[in-house]
């Protein structure tokens, strides 16, 4: 089991506490799911740094290639990271038929704003509710010619998964969330399938 302090901070060696205030929203009253993220940079520095600005995305923990795990947001606090999310009734096959009716048009807005008026396991952990961690990771090639979809997310190394293993395990235990409700974020939002792909936990 995980010590957390008052402040939402993990008191624990094995992770180093990288708050980056620009990132934290709203306060999180609850939580319901953990969603797994690959940065698009190269390096833990290029992500930190990045979340030093005004109005940044980000998530709570960032792990380094070499398995470093940093804390970068409280687990009190929102942070943005999860975008518009999909409709989970639909993925999952289950949708009543005026909600496939709904969604059978391609429009994420809406498909969005149906879904925040679902609690989870209805819908997908959203930033409301989730806990994001990012592990470090070039979506490649590199440079701006190939359209974001068309790249490829580098592997996610063997000591990330050992850290993102281990991370889940605890953050499950101590804080009751189901192993069901731990997802990759192509799964809840539309991003590139390769995002997160050779993460396990």
């Amino acid at each position: 089991m995980l010590n957390i302090d008052a402040q939402g901070l993990v008191v624990d060696g094995r992770i180093v506490r990288a708050i980056r205030p620009a990132i934290e929203r709203a306060p999180m009253l609850i939580i319901r799911g953990l969603i797994v993220h690959q940065t698009g940079g190269g390096s833990a520095q290029s992500a930190l740094e990045s979340y030093q600005r005004q109005s940044a995305n980000g998530a709570h923990f960032l792990i380094d290639k070499d398995g470093t795990l940093y804390q970068t947001a409280s687990l009190r606090k929102q942070t943005w990271h999860t975008g518009k999310l999909r409709s989970r009734c639909m993925l999952e096959a289950r949708c009543s038929t005026a909600e496939q009716r709904l969604n059978s048009g391609f429009n994420p807005s809406q498909e969005n704003a149906r879904e925040q008026l679902k609690s989870v396991p209805d819908r997908y952990p959203s930033n409301a509710d989730a806990i994001g961690i990012e592990l470090v990771g070039e979506a490649l090639p590199r440079g701006g010619s190939t359209p974001d979809a068309l790249k490829t997310y580098e592997p996610v190394t063997p000591a990330q998964n050992a850290a993102l293993q281990w991370l889940i395990q605890e953050l499950s235990n101590t804080l009751n969330i189901p192993l069901s409700e731990v997802f990759r974020h192509p799964t809840v939002s539309r991003k590139n399938p390769t995002e997160a792909s050779t993460a396990r936990w």
